[in-house]
């Protein structure tokens, strides 16, 4: 007889394996046709589940693009994860793991990813894209400030809020920025772009807008 614990365990499994597969099949399709665009049967049928799993997991294919390209930017949250702790939390040395994470974390490919999955042929963000992109930094944000408030307990959440959600905010801002100047392009001249951005947004948020 299968014991209560052990039948959760394996419902959790499932759960977790439909979700995998559903979020597998939604990056293949945006990375085949380069578009957001497409329906929850294409989708149910790339990752070999039902309509209703689908809607288990998503409220709706939105929700699996801004999840896939949580994924696909997630790489930030990694690199903050791998550098060592600054001393006694102070809010200076955290905006000091911040401003390494950004630096040191090359998101120039997933941003031409994220653009030319958006439409990237538009030569300025329409609503939607405008939208989607808010969500995705958005999941970044929420997973910079779990991160720092597992690096830094001590710390008021409040504080770390507000640290990584100006982060993040400007980091959309300049990403936009990028977007309007430079198109869905990794190259020298684009990521030397982007490197002056990041700087001018680490450099203000470290300083404050009444020193500039």
């Amino acid at each position: 007889m299968t014991s209560p614990t052990t039948a959760a365990d394996r419902r959790a499994d499932i759960k977790t394996r439909h979700r995998r597969a559903i979020l597998d099949a939604g990056a293949t399709i945006m990375r085949e046709r380069e578009s957001s665009v497409f329906s929850v049967d294409e989708l149910a049928a790339r990752a070999e589940v039902s309509r209703r799993t689908v809607f288990n997991h998503f409220a709706s294919i939105d929700d699996v693009v801004i999840a896939v390209f949580g994924i696909e930017l997630g790489a930030v949250v990694d690199r903050l994860a791998s550098i060592p702790v600054r001393p006694e939390g102070r809010t200076a040395s955290m905006c000091d793991e911040l401003a390494e994470t950004v630096r040191t974390t090359d998101l120039v490919p997933p941003m031409v990813y994220l653009t030319r999955v958006l439409g990237g042929d538009n030569t300025e963000p329409t609503p939607k894209q405008t939208l989607m992109a808010a969500r995705t930094f958005t999941e970044i944000s929420t997973g910079l400030a779990a991160e720092m408030k597992n690096r830094h307990p001590e710390t008021d959440a409040l504080l770390i809020n507000l640290l990584v959600g100006s982060l993040t905010s400007g980091l959309l801002v300049i990403y936009q920025q990028w977007f309007t100047l430079c198109g869905a392009f990794d190259t020298a001249e684009t990521r030397n772009h982007w490197n002056r951005l990041v700087q001018t947004l680490l450099e203000t948020l470290e300083t404050g807008f009444g020193a500039r």
